[in-house]
């Protein structure tokens, strides 16, 4: 994973927090019942960015230390936690940062990924309490087998420009999908998988909902300016033919969570 394109999001951190989706109240309510942390327990959360999965957990009550790598993302996540005095952000990197204390859940929504594979799950093990936690989930854009057509209809923009889909088109159902998250936990020797599970939703975008999603994702941020010109049209142009002028995005999260060995 590219350490340049993780640094890309900062550029967002306007419109991310608004841009992005919600993640499922399910999913909140599983990491509790799996993990089993009260509002009594210390959480860290890395790569918070705006606070979007950090909002949800301060409204129920739980100390959360959170680290950002960006500063526009940790000050846009410092103002919109201000609300809440058991939230500190951090302006660093995971694997830079050195705390002095221990929490009892470590977690990272679509930022796991982002971090050193030699420093990251050491060092999270390092950070726990005796049978602490470490949870990860992504929002990742899911391809159900009904899926909106209009991504068989942009791919051809995208291949255009160089810009075309890893593998076949289209990919994998998310049920179809293994989990590679709970394949690396037990990889790392410091955690035991104690739970997975898929989530899957759908959300409609008008055009300009839809491209505001788009410049949160590294990808087209660091996209060249012509051909991000040149794929914004032509989205534009696709939903401006149908009736209503939106589209469906699918997504899908997998929350994966281990216990400290």
């Amino acid at each position: 994973m590219s350490r340049d394109l993780r640094a890309t999001f900062d550029r967002a951190a306007a419109t991310y927090q608004d841009a992005r989706p919600d993640y499922p109240a399910e999913l909140y309510a599983d990491l509790l019942d799996v993990t089993g942390v009260t509002p009594s327990a210390h959480l860290l959360e890395v790569g918070c960015g705006p606070g979007k999965a950090t909002l949800p957990l301060a409204r129920m009550g739980f100390r959360i230390t959170a680290v950002e790598l960006g500063a526009a993302l940790a000050a846009e996540a410092r103002r919109r936690l201000a609300g809440f005095s058991g939230v500190s952000v951090i302006t660093s990197s995971f694997e830079d940062w050195e705390p002095r204390d221990r929490f009892d859940l470590v977690y990272a929504a679509t930022a796991w990924k982002w971090v050193d594979p030699e420093v990251k799950y050491a060092k999270a093990a390092s950070l726990l309490t005796p049978g602490g936690h470490l949870a990860v989930w992504n929002a990742d854009h899911a391809m159900p087998s009904d899926f909106d057509p209009f991504f068989t209809e942009i791919q051809k923009t995208y291949e255009e420009i160089g810009e075309g889909h890893d593998g076949p088109w289209p990919g994998p159902t998310p049920e179809e999908q293994d989990d590679p998250m709970a394949a690396e936990f037990d990889a790392s020797g410091h955690f035991t998988v104690v739970g997975t599970k898929l989530y899957v939703w759908a959300l409609r975008y008008t055009a300009d909902e839809y491209l505001a999603l788009l410049d949160t994702f590294s990808g087209h941020i660091a996209m060249e300016p012509d051909k991000r010109e040149h794929l914004y049209r032509q989205i534009r142009r696709l939903l401006a033919a149908r009736p209503d002028g939106r589209l469906t995005r699918h997504w899908s999260a997998v929350l994966t969570v281990g216990r400290r060995l």
